[in-house]
């Protein structure tokens, strides 16, 4: 199988986890005055912050498509929707998607995307990434139900219970959130989630670290509130070492299924 690589990606497919153990010092955040952005405070909700063990990534990360996939776009496609088989290596520790929803609901497909490729050479969008034939896909969901982070069998190393994911980036109806401490997708898992009303605290919060040099981001746990559904479908791209995959895998992200 044969996929888009992001900037600088080794072509081994083995997860580095070893490099995402390290500890910091870290910082909790308790609700802080944030500005309004008209999305729904999670009120029982407060969001900390780990130090990335990579240097800060190499451009702004309005700006970058592998942080921002509003740089990438995406595009509809003709596509089963429905979980499939696929006959490669499975992870039992990957990401599980039915944790993005409060009820750990199996995903209603409703529709399917292929992101763009990015020209890092020439720094612009590139054909549709069409191995795997899907690359995002559009769940139902209703209408301001609490988004959250699904879990994995791994941590990135933060105190007993460890916290799941570091947030690389945020605007008001996106996200994206690395299974790594590392300020780039290279390693590990990634996962985007487009459509949602980021929760206004953890918005302003990444929005200072980021303007402080990146020397700290947002770190959030296992079902962790991150916003709410924008309308009746929630966007959803996953990538293992910046490679996009497709999300209708069921032996990867919805075991069991």
């Amino acid at each position: 199988m044969q996929v888009a690589s992001a900037q600088s990606i080794q072509t081994s497919s083995a997860l580095n986890w070893s490099e995402v153990r390290a500890s910091s010092t870290i910082t909790l955040y308790l609700p802080l005055v944030a500005k309004s952005t008209g999305c729904p405070l999670l009120i029982t909700e407060t969001y900390g912050t780990v130090a990335p063990i990579s240097t800060p990534t190499d451009r702004p990360a309005e700006i970058h498509a592998d942080l921002n996939l509003a740089m990438r776009n995406y595009t509809n496609t003709t596509a089963y929707l429905g979980l499939i088989d696929d006959d490669h290596p499975i992870d039992s520790g990957a990401p599980q998607l039915p944790g993005l929803f409060g009820d750990n609901r199996t995903g209603v497909f409703r529709t399917a995307y292929q992101v763009f490729d990015w020209d890092w050479q020439n720094n612009r969008r590139g054909a549709r990434i069409t191995d795997p034939p899907v690359t995002l896909a559009g769940l139902l969901v209703t209408s301001t139900e609490t988004v959250r982070v699904p879990a994995s069998g791994y941590d990135i190393g933060k105190r007993a219970t460890g916290y799941e994911v570091m947030v690389l980036y945020a605007n008001t109806n996106r996200i994206t959130l690395t299974y790594t401490r590392n300020d780039n997708v290279v390693y590990g898992y990634t996962l985007h989630i487009e459509n949602i009303c980021v929760e206004p605290r953890l918005l302003a919060l990444y929005q200072s670290m980021n303007a402080a040099g990146r020397t700290q981001l947002p770190a959030l746990y296992a079902g962790q509130g991150i916003g709410t559904a924008i309308g009746n479908e929630l966007g959803v791209a996953i990538r293992d070492t910046g490679s996009f995959m497709d999300p209708r895998w069921r032996k990867d992200w919805w075991q069991g299924r």
